[in-house]
């Protein structure tokens, strides 16, 4: 069989992750190595996800990748160092019955089509670049068939793309360890734990703008790094002790523990972004009134029954459980003036909120797995490319 003249494609989706120990700063800003550990949960793909296909062919003149419909530069230098590493750890192409079809040194002559879609804001605070690179990095894997020579090799090249989206190749409960390596060959991803013991656990999404927001996640960091002396304790003294905490939370199903460090870390990571100067403002006035609305319903039910956490945007991310989560939406349309419409009861959803002018959109979503492969043909229903390799759709 050959294999000259025809179009290779995978297709694979990427989740979503909100990081519940903060990651914020970097030690290292070319290898992307942060200042301290994090820790995360991965959100159910099938709720709010990256899809990418790739496509491979010896005859496209050069690497291409395009986003939500608009081609963009992907010459940068992340996305290039991952794609260089993917391409060094390329393994056989193999048929079913064991043939050789692509030697692995034959890979350094194909040039990839990249077309990738979100099915969420893009640049709002809700994690995208991690999805996305952790789609990118992983679906070229699938592709190339690569070999990690030592475990979680793939995270550390996800890393090099979108630090966070190293925690987006995984499910469950994710844990980004800093690593004290200066070539960062130990700052990997690991799963904590799986979240099966979680099943109960309702992420709800506020999305209150949908814009990009005015400064990166990269400036941020780098401002703050430079300027912020709370980043320094923080990171030091802060996170070792929240870090502890939450994993014997998790580990004891202890909601109340888990959801109230959420809280903190959300707090701190924007009192750190305060402390920065000039200083950064991520959350908006809707923004701090979810805030207080949590704190207002705690206090009415007499504990700890749901929780808030912020990335860098004004999006809210509110954590609670199962049985909780009739009255905390009823509560939530009370004050707010929308109501997410649930698919099968209550186990996810999505709603446009045209009637609220405060929250544009809502989520119900659970912890969810790690990436997973769609389709391996160009012509599956799920591929984002058209016969030629090109995307269906453009803007």
């Amino acid at each position: 069989m050959s294999l000259e003249n025809e179009l290779l494609s995978v297709t694979c989706t990427a989740p979503v992750n909100i990081a519940l120990i903060k990651y914020w700063g970097k030690r290292d800003e070319e290898k992307i190595l942060p200042l301290n550990p994090s820790l995360s949960i991965t959100l159910d793909v099938d709720d709010l996800r990256t899809k990418t296909t790739v496509v491979a062919s010896k005859h496209f003149d050069r690497d291409r990748l395009w986003l939500n419909g608009k081609e963009h530069d992907i010459s940068s230098k992340r996305m290039q160092t991952c794609i260089t590493k993917l391409r060094q750890g390329a393994g056989d192409l193999r048929s079913d019955d064991g043939t050789l079809l692509i030697a692995k040194e034959e890979w350094k002559h194909y040039r990839f089509h990249i077309i990738s879609e979100n099915n969420f804001p893009t640049a709002a605070g809700l994690a995208s670049s991690a999805s996305g690179l952790a789609c990118f990095v992983y679906s070229i894997s699938q592709l190339l068939c690569f070999k990690e020579t030592f475990p979680g090799e793939l995270t550390t090249i996800a890393r090099q793309g979108s630090g966070s989206a190293c925690r987006s190749l995984l499910g469950g409960f994710v844990l980004w360890e800093c690593g004290i390596a200066p070539d960062g060959t130990d700052s990997i991803a690991k799963q904590m734990d799986t979240g099966d013991k979680w099943k109960h656990l309702r992420i709800v999404i506020l999305i209150v703008n949908d814009q990009q927001k005015k400064t990166s996640s990269t400036a941020g960091m780098q401002t703050s790094v430079q300027t912020s002396d709370l980043l320094k304790f923080r990171s030091k003294e802060v996170v070792p002790v929240q870090l502890s905490r939450m994993r014997d939370a998790i580990k004891e199903e202890d909601f109340t523990t888990l959801a109230t460090i959420t809280m903190q870390e959300s707090n701190q990571f924007h009192a750190c972004c305060l402390d920065t100067f000039p200083p950064i403002f991520y959350l908006t006035d809707v923004s701090k009134e979810i805030i207080q609305f949590v704190h207002d319903y705690n206090a009415k039910c007499g504990g700890t029954f749901v929780a808030y956490t912020f990335d860098a945007g004004p999006n809210a991310v509110l954590l609670t459980q199962d049985e909780n989560l009739d009255k905390l939406v009823a509560s939530l349309y009370q004050r707010f003036g929308f109501f997410p419409v649930t698919r099968e009861g209550v186990t996810s959803s999505v709603c446009e909120s045209p009637q609220s002018d405060q929250i544009i959109r809502s989520i119900v979503t659970k912890i969810g797995e790690g990436p997973r492969v769609l389709a391996k043909s160009i012509d599956h229903e799920e591929s984002l490319a058209t016969k030629d390799g090109k995307p269906k759709f453009t803007i």
